[in-house]
């Protein structure tokens, strides 16, 4: 077997990721950053769309490499980065939003306040603040923090994020019965049963596991014409060792969280 084909197999590779924004494009797809939908240029939801979203959870991850191959498409995506050790990588953000893509934030305050509400609204005040010294951020996310007791959204049952100027949180503006959700949690299209908090309530039920299911989906015309995809650039290693790395840990990490709900219901 060719190196070329082997690269075409391997999943969750930058490689990868190029042939399923193809796949979008080629079946008419186009990027949509929701709350810009009502612009005369941006799609609207009566198209085909797909919001592209990427949860940025670790310091050495190819987020920048996403962001070049997204717009060399044409294609518009949100980054939504933690603030971790103390700090955001403002180089990397900075890079990432010059090739015209948006900035968020991916809060986690309320976990790192142990569930102490105003403490974890100042600290969300105060990074959201950090951040938009960087770039302007106009749209937040929660990070599910599977190992804390807290869930960061619960921070909204006292607060409101409109408030700060945020336009868009995605577990509260969008209807995951009318936008079909994927994400790669656990390094896998199905990892709804090993996600502590990445998952939503929806009608939709899709048999999807690998990224090479979603495209013959899309090519079959099988898939809904409303999408957000949600892919963690730190799964899209190019090379080998961090590749294989990051396989071994999912899957520890996959049956440690597997024992974690089961023990929680």
């Amino acid at each position: 077997m060719s190196k070329l084909r082997t690269e075409w197999r391997r999943d969750f590779t930058p490689l990868k990721y190029e042939h399923l924004i193809r796949a979008f494009i080629d079946c008419g797809y186009r990027s949509l950053i929701p709350y810009e939908s009502s612009a005369d240029d941006s799609p609207s939801f009566q198209q085909r769309t797909v919001i592209l979203r990427h949860d940025v959870d670790r310091k050495v991850t190819p987020a920048l490499i996403l962001a070049e191959l997204e717009n060399r498409y044409g294609l518009r995506s949100i980054f939504y980065y933690r603030k971790m050790s103390g700090r955001f990588n403002a180089e990397e953000i900075c890079s990432v939003s010059s090739l015209n893509h948006e900035i968020g934030y991916h809060y986690e305050t309320l976990a790192r306040a142990k569930g102490d509400l105003e403490e974890a609204y100042n600290r969300f005040q105060e990074d959201l603040a950090e951040l938009r010294q960087l770039v302007p951020v106009r749209t937040v996310c929660m990070h599910g923090s599977p190992l804390s007791r807290w869930d960061n959204r619960a921070l909204w049952n006292r607060y409101d994020y409109r408030e700060s100027g945020i336009l868009f949180e995605p577990y509260y503006d969008l209807d995951f019965d009318e936008v079909l959700y994927l994400t790669d949690t656990g390094r896998r299209w199905d990892g709804q049963h090993v996600a502590v908090r990445d998952k939503v309530t929806t009608k939709f039920q899709l048999d999807l596991r690998s990224t090479g299911d979603i495209i013959t989906a899309l090519k079959r015309g099988k898939m809904p014409t409303r999408i957000m995809i949600n892919a963690h650039p730190h799964h899209w290693h190019p090379g080998y060792g961090r590749w294989f790395k990051d396989l071994v840990w999912q899957d520890v990490k996959n049956v440690f969280k597997r024992y974690y709900i089961k023990i929680k219901k």
